[in-house]
């Protein structure tokens, strides 16, 4: 009986020293690291803002896009109706679904498509729900979808100049029927085309 005491001691006794082993000492506890809101403003280089993307800034002339950036990547592919007026396409060193504007000659917007992983200045990437794009940029013009019926709507972040002005640049996000961010484009006023060059 004696024995069953002391073993049953002993037991009690680790067990307890094991429970306090496992938990950690007060003064090496370190706070957790704070939570990064998804709105925190991206850094960098390669984010889209109203005046370009990484080394492009609008109203950069062709040949300036393309010794930053490259050619086309896909020369055959028609980016306009008239490319010699306007053209859009992808720069061969790009990042995947980043398309620039270039206007006789000129640099005038940056689009990201459904295939980019790019974020705007702000943190906001394609996918992203209106209310994020909302919270990012609390003035915005919002305007009807082109082709899709509400809740579909263009959100544009205007800086700087007004709209109408050639100086004026602005974000604008293309929402779709499912409240998502489907296209995001910067630069001047022809971010307001609503097909490419159109």
């Amino acid at each position: 009986m004696m024995r069953l005491m002391v073993a049953a001691v002993l037991v009690a006794g680790l067990s307890a020293c094991g429970d306090r082993a496992s938990e950690p000492a007060s003064a090496s506890v370190e706070s957790p690291a704070p939570a990064v809101s998804p709105m925190t403003p991206a850094s960098g280089a390669d984010t889209l803002s109203a005046q370009g993307f990484g080394p492009l800034r609008i109203g950069m002339s062709l040949a300036q896009v393309e010794a930053a950036l490259g050619p086309d990547a896909k020369p055959e592919a028609v980016g306009g109706p008239e490319p010699e007026v306007c053209d859009q396409f992808r720069p061969a060193r790009a990042p995947e679904g980043l398309l620039v504007m270039i206007e006789r000659g000129v640099l005038t917007s940056v689009r990201l498509t459904r295939s980019s992983t790019v974020t705007a200045d702000a943190g906001v990437s394609i996918g992203d729900s209106e209310a994020a794009v909302r919270a990012a940029y609390p003035t915005l013009d919002e305007q009807a979808h082109a082709y899709e019926a509400a809740p579909a709507r263009y959100l544009t972040a205007w800086s700087g100049a007004a709209r109408a002005t050639p100086d004026a640049r602005g974000l604008r996000f293309e929402i779709g029927q499912d409240g998502r961010v489907s296209s995001i484009t910067g630069g001047g006023p022809s971010i307001q085309y609503v097909e490419g060059c159109l």
